[in-house]
């Protein structure tokens, strides 16, 4: 047990600085948002393209760990989508809850945990993610939210058009197709930009905890609670328990996929959802319900990732 507690005590206590310095006043929701900026568009864009360009491709890329992680992410949005309209959830609710339950905080916590687990593996693993969760589940999910809305002057392609574009511009996808170009290419990195890309990345993982620690402290609290608590459950149990059922459906198919990675697409699942979460349920007027789910999800994560790092490692 005292060795999974090196791996999450480091994560949780960093989140809890994070908390404390923006509870007690030594740093505002609109710092927070600063650092959390340079996180996304600067520290983890050069990860990604470090990542991925100082790697052969043949090294990179497991279609084995994408399929599974594909397939865990839209079984999760498939059960949730039809467990939260059994329930009656109205439409714009629903589809806010569904992206909480299938979206996981691949950069801002999943990194840092893979780097304390798998630390050779830590920056493949978040580019396989970052491929699988931009190009598939956030748009599908942020598809679900358009079309929540019941507008009829937009079509439906030109919905989905918008969303990929705008994914698609995104700098962490920018980085990460980029080294994907470079690794492809075989383009040799020099030394000096090595250095460079490997400084900025470093910068990532603990400051991207502070900010989701001082992220949760800003957090609205008024909201649907027990539907909130539902979206966290599905998060962080649903999601990486149909992962695990698709990895035992995709080696038992015969596709290999190596032991260190059926343990880090679990884990991966099994993170809280997102950071924007928040921001983009705020667009449907649900952030309340976002923020209590993301808190509940955070704070639960410490017991259920323990309990799988346990039992996986």
């Amino acid at each position: 047990m005292s060795q999974i507690l090196t791996i999450t005590f480091p994560i949780y206590a960093a989140i809890a600085i994070g908390y404390l310095i923006v509870k007690r006043g030594w740093f505002g929701t609109s710092d927070m948002r600063t650092l959390g900026k340079y996180v996304l568009d600067i520290a983890l864009p050069a990860l990604l393209f470090n990542a991925m360009a100082t790697r052969d491709f043949a090294e990179v890329f497991h279609p084995g760990y994408m399929l599974v992680f594909a397939l865990g992410g839209v079984a999760t949005i498939a059960v949730s989508f039809v467990w939260f309209t059994l329930t009656g959830t109205d439409k714009p609710r629903r589809a806010v809850a569904v992206m909480g339950t299938a979206c996981p905080n691949s950069g801002f916590i999943g990194y840092p945990v893979m780097l304390l687990t798998f630390p050779d593996l830590a920056g493949v693993i978040l580019a396989l993610n970052m491929l699988v969760e931009n190009i598939l589940l956030i748009p599908i999910c942020l598809i679900l939210m358009e079309l929540s809305r019941d507008r009829a002057q937009t079509s439906i392609s030109h919905q989905i058009g918008t969303i990929l574009w705008g994914v698609l511009k995104r700098p962490m996808v920018i980085g990460l197709l980029l080294g994907l170009a470079v690794s492809l290419a075989q383009i040799p990195m020099p030394s000096a930009a090595t250095n460079l890309f490997q400084m900025l990345a470093a910068s990532a993982s603990a400051l991207s905890l502070v900010v989701i620690g001082g992220s949760l402290a800003g957090l609205s609290l008024r909201g649907n609670h027990w539907k909130a608590a539902q979206v966290a459950l599905g998060k962080i149990i649903l999601h990486p328990a149909l992962v695990a059922l698709a990895v035992l459906g995709v080696t038992a198919a015969g596709i290999a996929l190596p032991a260190d990675l059926q343990v880090a697409v679990i884990l991966s699942a099994a993170m809280p959802m997102f950071g924007i979460y928040t921001v983009l349920a705020q667009e449907h007027g649900h952030e309340g319900m976002a923020s209590i789910a993301m808190l509940i999800a955070t704070a639960l994560g410490f017991f259920t990732l323990s309990g799988l790092l346990l039992a996986l490692t």
